[in-house]
């Protein structure tokens, strides 16, 4: 390692993870069909759809609200979503 440039440790540090291997990677994202009936649902709404008690209007909040969840919640949340846009 060299002391003035840091070099090491930057070397040293992605040496230890690889960013391509991430845990939990694939379950950390909507699928796409999922994301375009979002969006779709969120196109231009005027009256909120109400899942767990909260209240989403925008596809943003509806997606940022689906990703905090773990996979199966997150579904049976993207469901109720979906029932209730019909």
């Amino acid at each position: 390692m060299n002391i003035e440039t840091g070099l090491g440790t930057e070397l040293e540090a992605g040496s230890e993870t690889d960013p391509d291997t991430e845990p939990g990677r694939a379950d950390a994202s909507l699928t796409r069909p999922q994301r375009r009936l979002l969006r779709r649902i969120y196109n231009g709404r005027t009256v909120p759809i109400v899942v767990d008690g909260k209240p989403f209007l925008t596809f943003r909040e509806a997606s940022r609200y689906l990703l905090t969840l773990v996979p199966e919640a997150r579904e049976v949340a993207y469901l109720e979503m979906r029932g209730q846009a019909k």
